[in-house]
């Protein structure tokens, strides 16, 4: 492989993990606070974890051997480290896992009915569909991610281009200052990419100074791509959209963006659900209690947040992105600094941090646990 194939499928892989379920919900918290207070966050957030992911890139060429998120967390944090990491990880995975499940159920309801009456039936039909797919060592996706990506940027620039002239710019100019930190979860949960940075580190090989432009490009294509997705959401529908934004258009259009949707949603739960057993199998050691964790627990909170009504689309992918992001986002910090004092082998390049820069940073994602919870 070349070095410019290698780049590109290096930065794709980020790119990938990056987009899941979180695009699906931007436009309707773009629309709900207004497009630019959305586009603002977008931007603002954008930066700090395209920081933040460097930061956590250079932890891994600090480091001779390759771990996992919680592995470098226990190398240079210590075991509590390991264990706040480990918890901060899953709790996000299942996030999305009960995002995904809540999402495929309505997608496919308004698929097959024409309408969600029928969403907690199909989430299930999902799931049972799914779980024996799990069992089995299907892992094969990471060539199928290079082009999954490439095709993902051709329909969202392709949507872009057809509906671009039904754009109306006065749907893009409502603020609504009450809700101005209604975005932050959804587009944090968005941007979150943070655990696939130890697999660029892998997958560069020997060609580690390839390993910065990638993850830089790798961040920025999601980036690019969530503001076109949102402004041409919110330009020709305004308010008017779902909480599952793929759910608000009817028609053909309407069924091509329902399927971007289930099939978008669909390869990210495929994913996680992988590395959800990897998490497990490398922290416990038990095979045996795999399946519980892996694909009856999803299950179980989706049933029971679907059947008392505890949260939707939207709610769960602020939770999970304010509290998941946030926690990781404070230990890649802390890890990054300690590995600055301990490094194994001088890294292909470093960023400059200091207590300050977490402080700030930490105050940052505190507060937007803060206010998603309350």
């Amino acid at each position: 492989m070349n070095k410019r194939r290698k780049f590109l499928s290096t930065a794709f892989t980020l790119t990938g993990t990056i987009i899941g379920a979180g695009i699906l919900g931007l436009p309707y918290v773009f629309a709900e606070s207004g497009f630019f207070i959305g586009l603002s966050w977008l931007i603002f957030l954008g930066i700090i974890i395209i920081f933040v992911n460097l930061y956590i890139g250079e932890v891994t060429l600090r480091t001779k051997a390759t771990h996992q998120l919680p592995g470098y967390s226990e190398k240079y944090l210590g075991l509590w480290g390991k264990r706040i990491m480990f918890l901060a990880v899953i709790f996000g995975i299942y996030s999305a896992l009960l995002a995904y499940l809540i999402g495929e159920g309505q997608s496919l309801s308004k698929l097959f009915s024409g309408g969600i009456e029928y969403s907690l039936l199909f989430g299930v039909g999902f799931w049972i569909i799914m779980t024996p797919l799990l069992q089995g060592g299907l892992k094969r996706l990471k060539s199928v991610g290079y082009w999954g990506v490439i095709a993902i940027i051709f329909i969202i620039f392709l949507v872009f281009f057809l509906l671009l002239p039904g754009v109306k710019l006065e749907n893009t100019t409502y603020l609504n200052l009450s809700k101005l930190f209604f975005p932050y979860g959804v587009v944090l949960f968005a941007l979150l990419g943070f655990a696939s940075i130890p697999e660029l580190r892998r997958e560069v090989g020997k060609e580690k100074k390839l390993l910065k432009k990638s993850i830089l490009f790798g961040t920025l294509i999601p980036i690019v791509l969530y503001i076109i997705f949102s402004f041409v959401f919110v330009g020709i529908l305004g308010k008017n959209i779902l909480e599952v934004a793929t759910l608000s258009f009817t028609g053909i259009l309407g069924i091509i963006l329902l399927l971007l949707g289930i099939f978008t949603m669909m390869t990210s739960f495929f994913v996680l659900s992988f590395a959800l057993k990897d998490y497990f199998i490398f922290d416990l050691k038990n095979r045996k209690i795999l399946f519980f964790f892996v694909s009856v627990v999803p299950l179980a909170l989706y049933l029971l947040v679907s059947l008392f009504n505890l949260a939707g689309f939207v709610k769960v992918l602020g939770i999970g992105g304010a509290i998941s992001g946030g926690i990781t986002g404070i230990l890649i910090l802390l890890m990054n600094i300690r590995a600055k004092k301990k490094s194994e082998r001088k890294p292909e390049y470093s960023i400059p941090i200091n207590w300050f820069i977490i402080g700030v940073l930490s105050l940052i994602f505190l507060a937007g646990i803060f206010f998603e919870l309350f």
